[in-house]
């Protein structure tokens, strides 16, 4: 395919570890290295912890990345993010992004305008671009934001902000000229929000820690950490309200008696003070940092079990980034979804499928994958090559491409 210039505008970014700022830079560094001309307008970098990075400043700032133009934007970023403090959060980013988005358009002059939601608000922003140039509008949902609020309580059901952010989502998603999202249940629900079957793609993310994972050992953390010969039962990832983790402490609660178990909770987030104080005194529990993205392999390498607590309203509202490293480590999952949705899809024969919320489901199935070793290998194996065959970066980025073609010709 020719070269193309696309202007990406999107909040989160590298050298954000987790969520969707490691899919955004892979993404665009993957098209500067087939050819095309990426100009990246973004936020600083803050997630999971909440906290601009110690060596970045509030103001804006430009550099090239591996080969990748980007301009950063100052924002506002909450210590505790509320419904409306995410809200305030996101606004800002819309804000200084728009002098940044202009100065590029006038320089690039780009092809193509791609977006990312979250953050859904600045998408009026790149929609601004998009026709100023006289180009397609492409919206990429990593993430259903007005549901997935709705599912965790950041905005009250049948409240004027959620009629509102409602009406702001819809309006979005009938402007792009490409919708696409990371999952067939997430393009079913763009379906049934109104979007026209030709302007809906199904683009996923990818098992990013491959690499590190194919030369991971596990003895490097058990050693560390003392963990010993134990089964652990790994949850790593972001600590917030949507995934539910209080189910996880409930359950250890269950099996404090099983000092062959344990439960490692690894990351950072909003939630992580709370679910400590839940589990004060539990001798099954440890809580530790996020770690180095050169130790993932080590880290994944080192669970037994892999752990996914989702909400009983927000599974298909997103599909997590990090089951593809979870398959790809070669461990069974154990999630709490209901049967049909997308991440239960994505887990047959290589997880358990539990209820959501149900503590003592997810002791049945860790008691049963901790007394099967073969049982737990043979999902292990399974799951390792559902991650070679779905969750390639190679796969992700064709698909973007496919996307330019039915968008340029």
């Amino acid at each position: 395919m020719a070269g193309r210039r696309i202007l990406f505008i999107g909040l989160n970014y590298a050298p954000e570890p987790i969520g969707i700022g490691p899919y955004s830079a892979g993404l665009a560094e993957a098209l500067v290295e087939r050819g095309h001309e990426v100009r990246a307008i973004v936020g600083q970098p803050y997630y999971p912890e909440w906290k601009l990075y110690p060596r970045f400043k509030r103001r804006w700032k430009s550099s090239v990345e591996a080969g990748v133009n980007i301009t950063r934007c100052p924002h506002y970023i909450p210590a505790n993010p509320t419904g409306s403090r995410r809200i305030a959060h996101h606004a800002s980013f819309a804000s200084s992004a728009y002098p940044a988005a202009r100065r590029a358009r006038r320089e690039m002059k780009p092809d193509l305008v791609f977006t990312v939601a979250p953050a859904m608000i600045a998408a009026p922003v790149a929609m601004r671009m998009a026709r100023r140039a006289g180009v397609p509008l492409w919206l990429h949902v990593q993430d259903f934001e007005v549901g997935a609020a709705l599912a965790t309580g950041l905005i009250d059901r049948g409240s004027r902000t959620a009629d509102a952010a409602a009406r702001f989502e819809d309006r979005m998603l009938h402007s792009a000229d490409l919708v696409s999202t990371i999952s067939q249940p997430m393009c079913e629900l763009l379906r049934e929000k109104g979007v026209a079957e030709e302007r809906i793609l199904e683009m996923r993310n990818w098992a990013n820690h491959s690499g590190s994972i194919a030369s991971g050992d596990p003895r490097r953390y058990r050693e560390a950490w003392g963990v010993g010969d134990r089964t652990v039962a790994l949850y790593s990832g972001n600590i917030a309200n949507k995934q539910g983790l209080e189910v996880v402490i409930e359950a250890a609660r269950l099996m404090a008696d099983r000092r062959d178990v344990l439960f490692v909770i690894c990351g950072e987030g909003p939630n992580r003070e709370n679910l400590e104080a839940l589990a004060q005194g539990l001798p099954n529990v440890t809580f530790h940092d996020l770690q180095p993205e050169e130790r993932m392999g080590d880290l994944l390498t080192m669970a037994d079990i892999h752990l996914l607590p989702q909400l009983h309203d927000a599974a298909d509202l997103v599909l997590p980034s990090k089951l593809g490293n979870m398959l790809a480590s070669g461990r069974p999952v154990v999630a709490t979804v209901r049967p049909g949705t997308g991440i239960a899809r994505e887990l047959v024969g290589s997880g358990i499928v539990v209820p959501p919320e149900t503590p003592a489901a997810i002791v049945t199935a860790i008691e049963a994958l901790t007394a099967h070793p073969d049982y737990r290998k043979t999902m292990g194996d399974a799951a390792r090559e559902r991650a070679r065959t779905a969750w390639s970066k190679e796969s992700v980025v064709d698909c973007f491409e496919e996307g330019l073609e039915r968008l340029l010709g």
